[in-house]
């Protein structure tokens, strides 16, 4: 299995963090981009099948994010957005009323870029995707 796709540390680390969370919560893959060259992203990293759904959207926004929160009827105070973009990933999820995980990532698009409030009480960064399961 290829995990290279992801901006994580090890393919081991992702697989097993996915495994244990699909067990405790539905997961639903979100990602903005060329349609085509992110589900070839998706299936090369041959994680889609820890999914309960995959959407790729034009931008990733707070009516995206709440459009998803219904459609697999999720409560957004129960719901968390994990990602390593400030802009798309972190702030429309926290306007969406979800909380968020911030993954930083030093390779992440300067447009993604944004201020966060780090006292926001629904934000947690961590270092490693690993580390989600000491959060959830």
């Amino acid at each position: 299995m290829a995990c290279s796709a992801l901006a994580v540390s090890s393919c081991s680390t992702v697989v097993d963090t996915l495994t244990a969370l699909q067990q405790r919560y539905p997961l639903v893959l979100v990602t903005k981009g060329d349609v085509v060259e992110q589900w070839r992203k998706l299936d090369r990293s041959g994680l889609k099948s820890h999914f309960l759904g995959v959407h790729v959207v034009r931008e990733k926004t707070t009516a995206n994010y709440t459009w998803l929160a219904e459609r697999y009827e999720l409560s957004p105070e129960s719901t968390w957005m994990v990602g390593n973009s400030p802009a798309s990933d972190i702030l429309p999820a926290l306007a969406a009323g979800m909380g968020a995980v911030l993954i930083p990532n030093d390779n992440t698009w300067v447009l993604e870029h944004a201020e966060l409030d780090t006292t926001a009480e629904r934000l947690v960064t961590v270092e490693r995707f690993g580390q989600l399961l000491d959060h959830f």
